[in-house]
């Protein structure tokens, strides 16, 4: 069977269609399995080097995709960007071009989208989104492995988020539920609706999906059934210049167990971490019986393992 993500950028889950997110899903949890029957090393990407570019710090990020690499036979070769010439003004693409030169892969946690649209179009070879400040296309893909463990088919779940729907981790969720068929509700503050090209193009595969989307800007009318309840932080890196308006927005945004509770008796409760606890979740949540984050940072490793494998086998 011809795989289609062979070769292929990934910087945003637009870039996938319905089929190939499900493939992306169907390899991930086959790759899961044998890791928990043994296979710690499955040298799919033997020989390979992918380079691991960060502008901004990271834990799960990082580590997920260094051992996602190694456990697939791969080199992993992390670069801050002060150990490149990115740090003293060389262009994205000369980068771009010379890394293309060296490695098979190249995988960026960057500031910008506009960055990695600028490598993509220079590299000769696959570039991949480890978040930008439009998009988290490998946390998404993740999650959506996480729901689909703890309550089947997406197409019969309701997940909700939080919070600032203007955000990376809520733009590529949306999309992914959308691509999935599933019931996603996005409850922000008016000024935090997801930008329009994300929605729009939302919208469009839920023409196709059969998703369902709404945006309720009131949180506890959200959550009335939900059966997934996520939220992220209310200020990302880099954004530290709105936080006094960032959290007056988000007042009556945080998940707790109140809000919780307006949810189906079996809601699970997600974030993608790192959580600020006492803001956008309490510590009686995240560390609660509805969460899962736990189970949903280790699929960061396993989703990570199926995107690479797809893409660079």
């Amino acid at each position: 069977m011809t795989n289609p993500l062979s070769g292929r950028d990934l910087l945003s889950i637009r870039d996938l269609s319905p089929e190939e997110v499900r493939l992306v899903l169907d390899t991930a949890r086959q790759l899961k399995l044998r890791y928990y029957s043994g296979e710690r090393i499955i040298p799919l990407l033997a020989g390979k080097t992918i380079a691991l570019i960060f502008e901004k710090p990271s834990t799960r990020t990082r580590v997920s995709m260094e051992v996602a690499a190694i456990q697939l036979g791969a080199h992993p070769l992390p670069l801050r960007r002060d150990e490149l010439q990115l740090g003293r003004g060389e262009p994205v693409k000369d980068t771009a071009r010379v890394l293309s030169r060296y490695v098979d892969a190249i995988a960026a946690r960057v500031f910008s989208h506009e960055s990695l649209e600028e490598m993509a179009a220079y590299a000769t070879i696959p570039v991949i989104n480890m978040l930008s400040d439009l998009e988290h296309p490998l946390q998404a893909l993740a999650d959506a492995m996480t729901i689909e463990e703890k309550k089947g088919d997406i197409k019969n779940v309701k997940v909700v988020y939080v919070g600032d729907g203007r955000n990376n981790v809520a733009h590529s969720l949306l999309l992914v539920i959308a691509k999935l068929g599933g019931h996603i509700v996005i409850s922000s503050p008016p000024a935090l609706y997801p930008r329009r090209d994300v929605l729009e193009a939302a919208k469009a595969t839920a023409a196709e999906t059969g998703a369902t989307i709404e945006i309720i800007s009131d949180p506890r009318e959200a959550v009335k059934g939900a059966d997934v309840v996520y939220t992220d932080v209310w200020v990302s890196m880099g954004e530290e210049s709105v936080v006094d308006e960032r959290r007056r927005l988000l007042q009556g945004y945080q998940v707790n167990v109140e809000l919780m509770s307006l949810a189906s008796n079996n809601a699970i409760f997600m974030h993608c971490l790192p959580a600020h606890r006492g803001e956008e979740v309490t510590e009686d949540v995240i560390e609660g019986p509805w969460s899962v984050v736990w189970d949903q940072a280790e699929n960061r490793l396993h989703a990570q393992k199926a995107v690479l494998a797809l893409i660079l086998s």
